[in-house]
C-alpha cells in the first residue's frame, strides 16, 4: 500500500460488498485490525462504514457489529433494508447505499489527500474519477482472485491503486483459535447486496 504518514486518508468502506469479498475469500475480518493498520500508515480523518438493515426484526444480527465499531472509531451509516417483488413474483431485498458513499466521499474531497474505498462496485467509477479531478488520490480495496472477480474492470482502471484484499489478509483477518474450523472457498454469490449481512461476530 502506497500511503505516506502525513498524508490525510479516509476509509469509506462498503460494509455488504467488503463482507462478501472476505467470505469469498473464506477468511473474517478483524475491524479493529483494519482501523489500526490505516491509521498506522496516515493520518486516518475517518472510516466510514455503510451498511442496510432491516428495520422492523427485533433482533438484527448486524446490531452487535454496528454497536461495536460505532463504539470503536467507526463512522455508520445505516438506512432501511426495502423489500419488493420482482418480475417473477419473488420476494427480494435492497438496501444500496452508494447515494450515501458517495454524498460522503465528495463532502469530505477537499480535505482528503487520499480516500480508500473498500468495493468493487462498478458504479463507483464516475465517483472516483470526481474526487481525483479534486485532487485526491484514490485506492481501492477489493479481490481478482475469486471467479467471478468481485471488483469491476472499470473501476479497478480508475484507481489510481488497487489493492487486492488477499494482500491485507494476513494484516487484518480475525485470529481464531488453532482447532476452529475454517470455511472452505466458494464461488462469488451476485445475489442483492442486501441478502449479504456480516455475521455478528466479525469484527
Amino acid at each position: 500500500m502506497n500511503f505516506y504518514p502525513e498524508e490525510r486518508i479516509a476509509l469509506f468502506i462498503d460494509g455488504a460488498n467488503l463482507h462478501s469479498t472476505a467470505k469469498s475469500l473464506s477468511f473474517d475480518i478483524d475491524y479493529k485490525r483494519l482501523y489500526d493498520l490505516f491509521a498506522s500508515r496516515a493520518r486516518l480523518l475517518r472510516a466510514f462504514y455503510y451498511t442496510a438493515m432491516l428495520d422492523d426484526q427485533e433482533y438484527s444480527p448486524l446490531r452487535p457489529l454496528i454497536d461495536w465499531l460505532d463504539y470503536n472509531g467507526y463512522s455508520i451509516v445505516t438506512k432501511p433494508v426495502k423489500e419488493f417483488t420482482d418480475a417473477t413474483g419473488r420476494r427480494k431485498m435492497k438496501g444500496n447505499m452508494d447515494i450515501e458513499l458517495a454524498i460522503d466521499m465528495m463532502d469530505l474531497a477537499d480535505r482528503l489527500d487520499h480516500a480508500v474505498l473498500f468495493s468493487g462496485d462498478g458504479d463507483f467509477r464516475r465517483l472516483v474519477e470526481a474526487v481525483q479531478r479534486r485532487g485526491v488520490r484514490v485506492t481501492v480495496v477489493s479481490s481478482i482472485r475469486v471467479q467471478p472477480p468481485m471488483v469491476s474492470d472499470d473501476l479497478r482502471r480508475q484507481a489510481d491503486n488497487f489493492v487486492d484484499l488477499t494482500e491485507l489478509q494476513e494484516l487484518i483477518e480475525r485470529r481464531l483459535p488453532a482447532d476452529h474450523p475454517r470455511r472452505q472457498p466458494r464461488q462469488a454469490d451476485p445475489r442483492d447486496e442486501a441478502a449479504e449481512a456480516p455475521e455478528a461476530d466479525g469484527y
